[in-house]
């Protein structure tokens, strides 16, 4: 059998990215193409008292001004507006009212026939506002919060277990603390864009950069009220997301309103201060208390969570539910609310609800180590379970004890002094730290289609997305793995919404969602070709089953004598066939996995150096031992974990997006001082990949890598800094002005 899953191959679409042959978003054009330049709101809360646009339509080549005083109501109903990723709540609808909402938000759009006039043009928009008082401080309002359940449909609350009071004061051993971190921006390399080609007929094809076209056009069709015959989406480049491509953004809207109404093909792209608009991982508040056994057996656990949203939707997170999954213990206590503030509605970002709830946890669990003066790995696996006592049901697969195991052995766990401030490189003390990583594994329907044509060449779409994870790599690996065809003779097209249906690519959902869509469609071509094969001459064939059959080399052969077998090409050929074509639906096989939890693990082992003088940070070791089922590409995996152990230094040491609450606005909205780690701050990363077989999960045993890499990893800095210096932050991110 022809093997391609697992082997590290290349990207297939590498060539096309160093040569300059991809296309993102921004790049396409066509004729008699204009440019709109978004106006952005000064004041984060109140109405626009008027618009002056005429000093910008005085300016030769400037076509248009659009704003509320000026464009058509467009849909009206909340539905109409509703997103694939969309919280409950009224979407926010830009250039339909005089309202402002929150800083920043779009109220002009300057339309002229290049980008430099539709710029210069938005500087000369006058806008005279009249304010209002906003509120923007999460820590000043906690007072406000209130439960999204009673709010939010189709939100449940996690779910609280045993009695926590009296555990708790039961326990010998006991740790309260709070954990805080501000917002965080996801600041992909290309910036949020949409070109808009109109068509003579009126319709329109549409370059977005977006983690999911047919949310896209989805969103298009419904709030323009155009057929969906009239409109395509297309993004088959995306320069990183990171969950910010999951809901259209407002440079679609306002391209597309744009382009309707002149009649003319329209760009629009923001800036990288306009990026700073739109969605952020929500600034959180937690509270930890953890009491325990004096053999180190937790009796109760209670993890608390306030985050912010918008005043206009309901934005929560999977915040506090680890907490109840991850660790044996009777009694829980769960609670998590939200305040509503004068601010856009936060959004995903790289694992989004665990990333915050689970650096709280393990941080919790490395202050009740040194409490009960116990080994943070050996507490970890005294608690140890294979039940996930939230829902009562076991694991399809667990080997998070493999991960523990050969993450402390390469990195030499044994040899740590527990002692904080004990271990030293001459001015710099050394600390050790690890943590435990969590995430779902997921998967939803996803369809495709396959074609094998005459040449032996096999084309298979899907209108999934490639965030920069190897999507086009890995779906071309299982098609050509399923048909015993080289990856040469394989073509894997994504990003179409002409093409078979696929979710929005997020939650590390789309190699098993995509790539059981991808493999079901390969395998009905293969029955296909022995159904055709079975009538040709001397066909040995006949009486074959699927099952004992084989495909290699481009080869059809019978498993019991591979010497008889057929090439599909000249099975076609017999067959006067110019192709064969099939589509098909990939699904959750809901009754193998109703009876499991199913989900990725992963232990991180994390080493820093703090200078003693200056306080300075920096990580210099990191080992992540990760179980996430089969992996389909060990290459491109490994480049999904190193990203998040790079995000994770990001959001432990250097992420914080600062606000002025006088005006509501983000101070530090470019990437000179939004800080993100850089080759210097990036040292040693070793990647291990934990043998795990799960034939629950989903047809391929996979689990996804795009989360799990990040799960985990800000609280074994957090945890090092401790052990090297003997000063707990609980604050991120955590600044050299914090360990002084």
């Amino acid at each position: 059998m022809t093997q391609h899953i697992g082997k590290p191959t290349s990207r297939v679409d590498g060539f096309a990215k160093v040569t300059g042959g991809a296309k993102y978003a921004a790049e396409f054009s066509g004729n008699d193409l204009t440019h709109g330049f978004v106006v952005s709101a000064r004041i984060p809360k109140g109405r626009i008292k008027s618009i002056d646009a005429s000093k910008a339509l005085a300016v030769e080549g400037v076509l248009q001004v659009f704003s509320h005083e000026n464009v058509p109501h467009l849909a009206w109903f909340d539905i109409s507006y509703k997103d694939m990723d969309a919280p409950p709540g009224s979407p926010f609808r830009p250039l339909q009212h005089d309202k402002v909402k929150f800083s920043m938000q779009p109220i002009a759009l300057v339309v002229a026939e290049t980008f430099e006039l539709a710029r210069y043009g938005a500087s000369l928009v006058q806008v005279e506002y009249e304010g209002e008082e906003a509120t923007t401080k999460l820590e000043a309002n906690l007072q406000q919060a209130y439960p999204p359940s009673k709010f939010k449909a189709g939100y449940k609350q996690p779910k609280s277990r045993g009695d926590f009071t009296d555990a708790f004061e039961a326990s010998p051993v006991t740790i309260e603390a709070d954990y805080f971190h501000g917002a965080e921006h996801h600041n992909p390399m290309e910036m949020h864009a949409s070109t808009v080609l109109y068509e003579p007929d009126g319709s329109l094809t549409v370059y977005d950069k977006t983690q999911g076209v047919i949310n896209s056009w989805h969103y298009i069709s419904m709030v323009f009220g155009l057929s969906r015959k009239k409109v395509r989406v297309l993004s088959p480049f995306v320069g990183g997301a990171f969950g910010s491509g999951l809901r259209p953004q407002y440079q679609l809207y306002l391209a597309v309103l744009a382009a309707l109404e002149l009649k003319r093909s329209v760009r629009v792209g923001l800036t990288r201060q306009q990026m700073f608009s739109f969605g952020h991982r929500p600034v959180t508040f937690q509270k930890l208390a953890l009491g325990a056994a004096k053999d180190g057996t937790l009796q109760a656990i209670k993890h608390q969570a306030i985050a912010e949203t918008s005043r206009f939707e309901d934005y929560v997170e999977q915040v506090v539910n680890w907490s109840s999954k991850l660790y044996k213990c009777d009694n829980v206590a769960l609670d998590y609310k939200v305040v509503a503030l004068d601010v856009y509605t936060p959004l995903d970002m790289r694992a989004p609800g665990g990333a915050t709830g689970m650096y709280a946890l393990e941080s919790a669990m490395d202050e009740l180590a040194y409490k009960l003066n116990m080994d943070p790995l050996e507490l970890r696996l005294k608690n140890y379970t294979e039940i996930d006592q939230s829902i009562d049901k076991p694991y399809s697969s667990k080997a998070l004890r493999d991960c523990y195991r050969q993450g402390a052995e390469k990195f030499g766990w044994q040899k740590r002094n527990p002692a904080p401030r004990s271990m030293r490189d001459g001015n710099q003390f050394i600390g050790w730290g690890m943590a435990t990583g969590f995430w779902d594994s997921l998967q939803v329907p996803a369809r495709a289609k396959a074609i094998l044509s005459a040449d032996g060449k096999l084309r298979v779409t899907s209108a999934t997305a490639d965030i920069g994870t190897g999507t086009y790599t890995i779906m071309t690996q299982i098609a050509a793995e399923t048909l015993g065809l080289p990856l040469e003779d394989v073509t894997f097209e994504l990003g179409d919404s002409d093409m078979p249906l696929a979710f929005i690519e997020g939650g590390s959902a789309t190699a098993a969602s995509v790539g059981s869509a991808v493999k079901r469609v390969c395998d009905k071509v293969k029955k296909s070709l022995l159904k055709w094969s079975r009538k040709l001459p001397d066909s040995p064939f006949g009486l074959a089953s699927l099952e004992e059959v084989i495909f290699e080399n481009g080869m059809m052969k019978l498993k019991s004598d591979p010497s008889k077998g057929l090439a599909i090409t000249d099975i076609l050929r017999q067959r006067e066939l110019n192709m064969i074509e099939e589509t098909t639906t990939g699904f959750p096989n809901v009754l193998k996995q109703r009876n499991y939890a199913l989900n990725a693990h992963s232990a991180v082992f994390v080493e820093v150096k703090v200078d003693e003088a200056f306080g300075t940070i920096k990580v210099s070791r990191v080992v992540n031992a990760v179980a996430a089922g089969r992996i389909l590409n060990p290459k491109t995996a490994r480049s999904q974990i190193l990203g998040g152990v790079v995000w994770g230094i990001g959001m432990a040491m250097e992420e914080d997006t600062l606000m002025d609450h006088t005006f509501g606005r983000f101070m530090n909205h470019n990437l000179a001082e939004y800080h993100v780690p850089v080759n210097a701050d990036v040292h040693d990363i070793e990647v291990i990949f934990v043998e795990e077989h799960d034939e629950i999960v989903n047809d391929l045993g996979v689990k996804g890598v795009g989360e799990i890499g990040m799960v985990g990893v800000a609280a074994a800095i957090a945890n090092a800094v401790y052990h090297a210096t003997g000063k707990r932050v609980r604050d991120l991110p955590i600044t050299l002005d914090k360990v002084m």
